[in-house]
């Protein structure tokens, strides 16, 4: 009895793997830092991760039924959205910014340009980026860590550490010591502070296969070289501003990021760059959004670019 070809449209083969399940996971790996944040900056940081989800899917669910178009809240993308654009802003930004942040990223930036799929840039930093130039005066009024006594998280607009490494009579004695950067004692926006529990949310992704390495990996070693040639302290330099919350959670976002590895190894070297050359010499401390932004725009141009010959094709 001869053998039957049985021909099927791609793709052949399924994982289970659904966007869902990939959102829920990013979300559960932030949740570390979102508790590391309300211990640090008090009750207020949970309030402003859970209005700007709340708002984040409220403005998606709102959209897509004002325009007739499938509901899409039950994939969990608004959900990461709120939790990023959260842990992007000081603990004292009033709740009116991020709820127009919110609404900013889901309908301008999401929606408008098709939904999940066909943004051109991560939601979550276009959002932070118009907060950042239309109120910079509240988006650089940081608090000081909560004194775990009970008493009130105060605002204040000392600078953060990012700041104090970057100025030109910058002392690595000035700023907290490495302990307390890595348990995030220190001021900055909400999510960005701990790098523990980003390190722990990254592996995490990393051990699940939601993201590779090659992203954040790459981001982190050119952080780390080009500070070196910049004349910024490199470990310092990886544990505060927004490296370890750009590198794990925002960069790799999967639509906004090259499909192939040396297209990702591209990209990441082109964030860790532009990243150091904004704090070494640009007007403000801290160029992960940026630089994020920036490369994002670049994707398409690096996957085209580096494009996988097809099995049996020739090379022109």
């Amino acid at each position: 009895m001869e053998n039957k070809l049985i021909e099927t449209p791609s793709p052949h083969v399924n994982d289970g793997v659904s966007t869902s399940s990939i959102m829920m996971n990013v979300a559960a790996a932030m949740v570390p830092a979102a508790i590391a944040a309300t211990l640090i900056f008090g009750v207020r940081a949970l309030v402003l991760v859970l209005v700007s989800v709340a708002f984040s899917v409220f403005f998606e669910y709102i959209y897509r039924k004002l325009m007739h178009l499938d509901c899409t809240i039950s994939d969990w993308s608004a959900v990461v959205t709120g939790m990023l654009i959260a842990f992007n802003v000081p603990s004292t930004l009033p709740v009116w910014m991020v709820i127009l942040a919110d609404a900013m990223a889901i309908i301008v930036v999401k929606q408008l340009f098709g939904g999940i799929g066909d943004n051109f840039a991560n939601p979550a930093i276009a959002a932070r980026i118009f907060l950042l130039i239309s109120f910079s005066g509240r988006m650089t009024t940081w608090a000081d860590p909560i004194n775990f006594v009970g008493g009130p998280v105060d605002a204040v607009s000392g600078a953060t550490p990012l700041a104090i490494l970057t100025a030109a009579d910058a002392k690595v004695s000035d700023a907290p010591d490495m302990i307390n950067m890595l348990l995030g004692i220190r001021g900055g926006s909400l999510g960005e502070t701990c790098a523990i529990a980003l390190l722990v949310g990254g592996i995490y992704l990393i051990w699940k296969k939601v993201i590779t390495a090659t992203i954040p990996v790459t981001v982190l070693v050119t952080v780390f070289v080009m500070s070196l040639v910049t004349g910024l302290n490199p470990w310092y330099m990886l544990v505060s501003g927004g490296t370890m919350l750009g590198a794990f959670f925002m960069a790799t976002d999967y639509v906004t990021s090259p499909v192939r590895e040396p297209g990702k190894v591209i990209y990441g070297i082109g964030i860790g760059v532009i990243t150091v050359l904004i704090r070494a010499y640009g007007t403000y401390p801290e160029g992960m959004s940026f630089a994020i932004m920036l490369m994002n725009i670049v994707t398409p141009h690096i996957d085209g670019a580096i494009k996988k010959m097809p099995f049996g094709g020739v090379s022109k």
